[in-house]
This record gives C-alpha cells, structure tokens and sequence, in this order.
C-alpha cells in the first residue's frame, strides 16, 4: 500500500499557479468545483452590496485563501467570498498572499455538485478555525443559511431581513440578492 506525504503549508503553497484552484484540506490539494452561472452571479452580486457597504471598514475578497488551522492541522479553504475588518487584519498588504488570519465572514456558496450537509460541514470547520460568521447560498432553493458560533444555523429565505451587528448598517433580503443575481 503506498502512502502520500501530507503537504506541509509552504509546499502547499509553492504549487504552480494553474487554471485549476486548490484548498489544503488534511495535507492535501483538493480541486475546487469550478463555478457555473448561477454560482459566478451570485458571487459578483455579494461582492458588490459587501463592496458598496464596506467603504474602508475593511477589505472584501473574491476567492482569497485564507490561513487556517482544521483538527489542529494547516487548513487553506477559499471561501467564494470574505469580509475582514481592518480591526482584525492588521497587517499591511503589500503582499499577494493568502489571508493570515480568521475573517469575520466567509461565504460559500453551494454548486450543483455539493450538498448542504457537505458546505455546513465546512461552515462548522470555519467557526471552530475562528471565522466569526458563515453565509451559506443555496441557490437551488434560495436560502441563505447563517452560521455563528454560539446558536444554531438561521435560514432565512424571501423577504426575511438579514441584518448583523458584525456589519452595521448591512441589510438585505435573499429575495433582493437571487432577484438581482436574475436566479430562476
């Protein structure tokens, strides 16, 4: 039987660039799904209400790394999209690299090929790495479930107002965002 040697965080990292996007997930390279329309709409929309909101709060990334730990070992998800503070990255960024510390959110959002129990699995690993919150969107129902980590999930669905205090003055609907994001 042969056994493959865990990546470590820097071989990881010293992967060639390609057109295919990997995590680190338990010392391996895991190919991200690549996304579909419903997917790449969905995503420009959430980035730009966190964009228009964010006005020098912080920063927002589309598919930007993060460095994290998972089961107490080296975890590199990447979230569809991410909002961090500029309280919580204090770091200048002058480099092109993976974010170095937890986000206070993490979007994922569901592909045809996934299942909810699989992202909420993941949304569950983002909590426990120090991630304050995590949005899940399933546009084939059209919730967005939200993950804390001291209450169970909330799906909020239609005209439901999503409202935070992590992001003041934030509020939305998931009927605003699958309408503008033209999902059937």
């Amino acid at each position: 039987m042969e056994v493959k040697a865990k990546l470590t965080l820097e071989e990881f990292f010293a992967l060639p660039e390609g057109d295919i996007t990997y995590e680190l997930v338990d010392g391996e390279a895991k190919p991200k799904l690549l996304p579909k329309r419903f997917h790449s709409s969905l995503t420009g929309i959430f980035c730009l209400l966190l964009t228009q909101w964010n006005k020098d709060r912080g920063e927002v990334g589309v598919e930007w790394a993060i460095r994290l730990k998972r089961k107490g070992q080296d975890w590199v998800p990447i979230p569809d999209l991410l909002y961090i503070s500029a309280d919580r990255d204090r770091g200048d960024r002058i480099l092109d690299e993976a974010c170095p510390v937890p986000p206070e959110l993490a979007i994922e959002i569901i592909s045809p090929d996934q299942s909810f129990g699989e992202i909420s699995g993941k949304a569950i690993d983002y909590l426990n790495a120090g991630v304050s919150c995590i949005w899940i969107v399933d546009a084939q129902v059209k919730t967005i479930t939200i993950f804390y980590p001291d209450s169970p999930p909330q799906t909020k669905r239609g005209d439901e107002v999503i409202t935070d205090e992590l992001f003041p003055g934030l509020e939305f609907t998931p009927a605003q965002i699958f309408d503008d994001a033209k999902i059937p």
